[in-house]
């Protein structure tokens, strides 16, 4: 076993381990991926300020997320088909977010369903919904996830229709995977994670024996197609809040006008995220379109930052341009891919101990108190 001292150790180690077309399906953008790549470079671009001779003892890195006590603000992303990473991964996902004490969101695109994730936690995860043209089949989530005592739920905006990602057309990307001769020859060289899957959840446990075509051999993009709701609208949210009646998260929000009427819907927090690069391409990173949207929508609504997180040292920088949490996606599926459950605590325990050394080298004691002053080149040239 490797030593592990980074994030990117996991993804190294993950990439060995993982099926390729899952992998892939992990560590890829849509089209050129040139905003995938941007959402990381222009995080590195912001450097941080270093401060001495100021008294950093005692620290303090927990805060909260939508009134919720979290160690860090850190929330686990919700990552679609995670169960293919590691078996049964959204539910060892879930265990070691709630050991760590921080929120664990799962997928309606996830392998284990909520009733799985439901059964190993002993606290309440966050659901995310896709809202699919059957509004029935939209109800009975938000009803799975009532009964299963989610205490958010994240709506996920900016996936009407699926943005085409090459690797997985490439790849022939199915679910469960379809044993073709390149598969075949891959899943030979991969037997830890073949051994683990024998038994394991293979399909879309939200929607295996709910909806036409949840189950058996099927391609994300033919589902997707077929389903998701290209008609969303802001109207809509009313409707989807109505039947929760809980705490409602937006995610997906990346302009300043789109924030500034999601502040007005009577959701709790809205996520600036360009879904990890993967949907539109060319758009702007996520880290650069969040200075705006804060300003734009002030206390009105929890702002949370969500695209190409890979330390603490970048949780550090956008709670520093003023999100009052975070979501990790790719780093969570690369330390689940890498080590299962284990990978996951280890990936947590970087990452908080990268922002707390890189706040205390700022000067600073409480994650509260961070703003742009631990920041050296704000606005970055």
């Amino acid at each position: 076993m490797p030593v592990i001292t980074c994030v990117e150790d996991l993804r190294i180690l993950a990439q060995k381990r993982v099926p390729k077309a899952f992998y892939d399906y992990a560590d890829s953008g849509s089209y050129t991926e040139c905003t995938y790549r941007a959402n990381s470079s222009d995080l590195a671009a912001l450097k941080l300020r270093q401060r001495v001779a100021i008294n950093v003892d005692q620290r303090n890195i927990a805060t909260q997320m939508i009134g919720q006590d979290v160690t860090m603000p850190v929330a686990i992303a919700p990552t679609g088909l995670t169960g293919m990473q590691w078996a049964n991964g959204e539910m060892l996902g879930a265990i070691a977010a709630e050991k760590f004490g921080i929120p664990f969101t799962l997928s309606t695109m996830s392998i284990c369903s909520i009733e799985d994730v439901a059964s190993v936690t002993t606290k309440p995860f966050w659901f995310q919904l896709y809202v699919m043209r059957d509004r029935g089949f939209v109800r009975s989530l938000i009803e799975r996830a009532k009964a299963a005592k989610c205490s958010a739920l994240v709506l996920t905006l900016d996936l009407q229709i699926l943005g085409q990602r090459h690797k997985d057309l490439k790849n022939g990307m199915s679910v469960p995977p379809k044993l073709t001769l390149a598969n075949v020859l891959d899943l030979a060289t991969k037997p830890g994670w073949v051994l683990r899957a024998l038994g394991a959840r293979k399909t879309f446990g939200n929607l295996a024996g709910h909806v036409k075509g949840g189950s058996g051999i099927l391609t994300l993009s033919q589902w997707t197609a077929s389903q998701f709701d290209p008609t969303l609208c802001w109207d809509d949210i009313a409707w989807i809040k109505e039947q929760w009646g809980g705490k409602l998260i937006l995610k997906g929000i990346l302009d300043v006008e789109d924030a500034r009427i999601a502040a007005t819907t009577g959701a709790d927090a809205i996520v600036v995220s360009n879904h990890g690069g993967r949907q539109l391409d060319g758009a702007v990173s996520s880290i650069s379109a969040l200075p705006a949207i804060v300003d734009a929508v002030g206390d009105r609504i929890e702002v949370w930052f969500d695209g190409g997180i890979r330390s603490g040292q970048d949780v550090l920088k956008a709670v520093a341009l003023g999100a009052k949490g975070t979501m990790i996606g790719r780093a969570f599926l690369y330390s689940l891919g890498a080590m299962g459950e284990a990978g996951v605590t280890k990936m947590l325990e970087i990452l908080r101990q990268e922002l707390d050394v890189s706040m205390a080298l700022t000067g600073t004691r409480d994650i509260r108190d961070v703003g742009q002053q631990v920041l050296s080149n704000y606005p970055a040239p």
